[in-house]
C-alpha cells in the first residue's frame, strides 16, 4: 500500500523561496517509490523577493503559495489544509523560503518562530510519531518543533550548527551524501545544499533521507 507524504515548499527558488533542485529532487525519489504526494505551502506574502540574477533584492512582493505552485505544477494547496491525520510522514526541502518564510531563521538566527501554520503541523507529526524529513537549512527549525535534545544535521556550517545548539538541539555533523536520524523522534536531516557543489551530490543525501522517512512509515504495518 502506497504511502501519502505531505511535502512541504516555501516558495520557488533558493534565495527567496523553496530549493528548487532540492524540491524536485525529493518529488522524483518519492514518485520513484511509489508514494502518493500532496505539496502544501503557507498563504503568505514572502519575506522578500530576490533576483536570483544579481542577488539583488527587488521592489516587489510574491506569495509563497503561488510561488510554490511553480515548482508543483499547479497541484499545490494551502497549508492550513493540511492535517496530519491525513499523512504517513512529512518532509520539509530546503532554500532560504524555509529561513524568511516558514520561520525568521535568517533574521532572528537561534531567537526565530516557525511559521504558526507549520509549527503546529510538525508538532502533531511529531505527537503522531510519524516520520519528518528536514533537508538543508530546514533542520534548524527541527528544535522549534521538537523540544530540547533533538538530534539533525545542516552538515559542517559553524555558525547555523551553534544557533541550532542554542536552541536546544544536537547537531552532527554529517557528509553531503549522509543523512543524521533521531530514532527516538523519527526525524531525517540531510545537509543538501548546504554543502553540495552540484545536485548529484545534493541528490546522494536526498535519496537517502526520502528512503529512510518511507522506511520509517512502515514500521507499524501490519
Amino acid at each position: 500500500m502506497s504511502k501519502k507524504i505531505a511535502v512541504i515548499l516555501s516558495g520557488c527558488g533558493v534565495y527567496d523561496g523553496a530549493e528548487i533542485h532540492e524540491s524536485v529532487i525529493t518529488l522524483l525519489r518519492l514518485d520513484q517509490r511509489g508514494a502518493q504526494v500532496q505539496c502544501f505551502a503557507p498563504n503568505i506574502a514572502q519575506l522578500h523577493v530576490i533576483n536570483h540574477l544579481t542577488g539583488e533584492e527587488m521592489p516587489e512582493s510574491r506569495n509563497v503559495l503561488v510561488e510554490s505552485a511553480r515548482i508543483a505544477r499547479g497541484n499545490v494547496k494551502d497549508l492550513r489544509e493540511a492535517s496530519a491525520e491525513d499523512f504517513d510522514a512529512l518532509i520539509v526541502p530546503g532554500g532560504f523560503g524555509a529561513a524568511k518564510n516558514l520561520s525568521n531563521f535568517a533574521v532572528e538566527g537561534a531567537g526565530c518562530t516557525v511559521q504558526p501554520e507549520l509549527l503546529a503541523l510538525t508538532e502533531a507529526f511529531a505527537e503522531a510519531g510519524k516520520p519528518v524529513g528536514l533537508i538543508c537549512i530546514s533542520p534548524a527549525l527541527a528544535a522549534k518543533i521538537y523540544g530540547p535534545g533533538v538530534v539533525c544535521t545542516i552538515g559542517n556550517d559553524v555558525d547555523t550548527a551553534a544557533a541550532v545548539t542554542k536552541m536546544g538541539g544536537t547537531h552532527e555533523d554529517c557528509a553531503v551524501t549522509d543523512i543524521v536520524e533521531d530514532r527516538a523522534r523519527k526525524l531525517v536531516s540531510t545537509p543538501a545544499y548546504m554543502l553540495a557543489q552540484n545536485i548529484s551530490e545534493a541528490a546522494s543525501g536526498i535519496n537517502k533521507l526520502v528512503d529512510r522517512v518511507l522506511e520509517l512509515t512502515h514500521e507499524n504495518d501490519a
